[in-house]
C-alpha cells in the first residue's frame, strides 16, 4: 500500500476519534449540569380563604431544581382539602396553605388547635375602609361606665392586645321590627378565656378596634381614660391653701374687772393673748 495513503488514513482516524471525544465530552457535561424539572400542583385560578378544592381549581407547573419544601406534585392529594390563605392563578399550592385532610373547608378549618373565633361588630367605618384584613393585629378596646350606682362617668381601656384577624365581612341579622340588616363583623382568633372577656363586652359596653404594626408584639400598659380627662379645665389654677408657718396662735382672753366709786358700780374688760 502507499505509504503516503496509509498517512492520510491514520491521520484523519486520529482525528475522528478525537472529534468524537470532544463531543462526547460537551454532550455529557450538558446532560449531567443540567438542571431537572418536577411538575407540581399549582392553582389554576384565584382562590378564596377557606374554600374546598376541586379538580377544576387545580393545574401543574413545572420547578427546576430542588422542589420547594411542602410541594405537592399528585393532585389527589390536595382535592376536597380547604384552604387557609388566599392563592392566586399559578401559585404553587404547598401544604402549609391547606387544612387538614377530612377537615373540611370554611373558616372552622383555619383555626388552629385551642383557639376561638370570636365575632366583633364594628361600626362602618372599621368595615368599610377595609384595614381589618384577615392577618391584621388589633387591639381590643372598650369604652362604657364601669357603675351604674355611682356617678363616674364612661371609661376607656384596652382589653386585648395584639389580636389576630381571622377574617372580616358582612353579616345579616333582624332588627327589632323582625327586619334583615347587615352589620359589619370581624372575627378575631383568641384564646377561651379570651372568648368570654369580648363576649361579656360585647354585651355591656363598646368595642373599638385599633390597628397596629404585625411587627410591634410589645404590650403596653395604657391606665385607661375618663371622660373627667376629656372635659376638665386643666388650665384653671387650682386653689392653693395659706400656709401659716410656726404654731396657731391661741384663742386671746379677756378679763372683766368691777370698779366700785362710792356708790357707782362700773365694768372694765381687758384683753390678754396668750404666748
Amino acid at each position: 500500500m502507499n505509504r503516503r495513503l496509509l498517512t492520510i488514513l491514520l491521520s484523519a482516524f486520529v482525528v475522528a476519534i478525537l472529534c468524537s471525544y470532544l463531543v462526547f465530552r460537551v454532550v455529557g457535561q450538558h446532560l449531567n449540569g443540567g438542571p431537572t424539572t418536577t411538575r407540581i400542583v399549582a392553582a389554576a385560578t384565584d382562590i378564596k380563604l377557606g374554600t374546598v378544592l376541586r379538580s377544576s381549581d387545580l393545574t401543574t407547573i413545572s420547578v427546576s431544581g430542588t422542589l420547594p419544601k411542602g410541594a405537592i406534585i399528585q393532585p389527589a392529594n390536595v382535592v376536597g382539602r380547604g384552604v387557609l390563605s388566599n392563592l392566586y392563578a399559578g401559585e404553587p399550592i404547598m401544604e402549609s396553605r391547606l387544612a387538614a385532610p377530612g377537615s373540611g373547608g370554611g373558616m372552622a378549618a383555619t383555626i388552629p388547635p385551642g383557639m376561638r373565633a370570636c365575632a366583633v361588630k364594628v361600626d362602618d367605618v372599621v368595615g368599610v375602609s377595609g384595614f381589618a384584613t384577615p392577618g391584621m393585629r388589633v387591639d381590643v378596646l372598650i369604652s362604657g361606665s364601669p357603675s351604674q350606682s355611682a356617678n363616674v362617668g364612661s371609661r376607656v381601656r384596652t382589653l386585648l392586645q395584639n389580636i389576630e384577624v381571622l377574617s372580616a365581612g358582612t353579616d345579616i341579622q333582624r332588627d327589632g321590627e323582625g327586619k334583615p340588616r347587615q352589620v359589619q363583623v370581624v372575627n378575631l382568633l383568641v384564646t377561651p378565656q379570651q372568648a368570654e372577656l369580648l363576649s361579656l363586652a360585647a354585651n355591656q359596653t363598646h368595642i373599638q378596634l385599633a390597628l397596629r404594626n404585625p411587627l410591634d408584639t410589645q404590650m403596653a400598659t395604657p391606665p385607661g381614660a375618663a371622660m373627667a380627662e376629656l372635659f376638665g379645665d386643666r388650665s384653671a389654677p387650682h386653689p392653693q391653701t395659706s400656709k401659716v408657718r410656726g404654731a396657731p396662735l391661741p384663742p386671746a382672753r379677756f378679763y372683766l374687772v368691777e370698779v366700785f366709786n362710792g356708790s357707782k358700780r362700773s365694768e372694765a374688760k381687758f384683753s390678754h393673748e396668750g404666748k
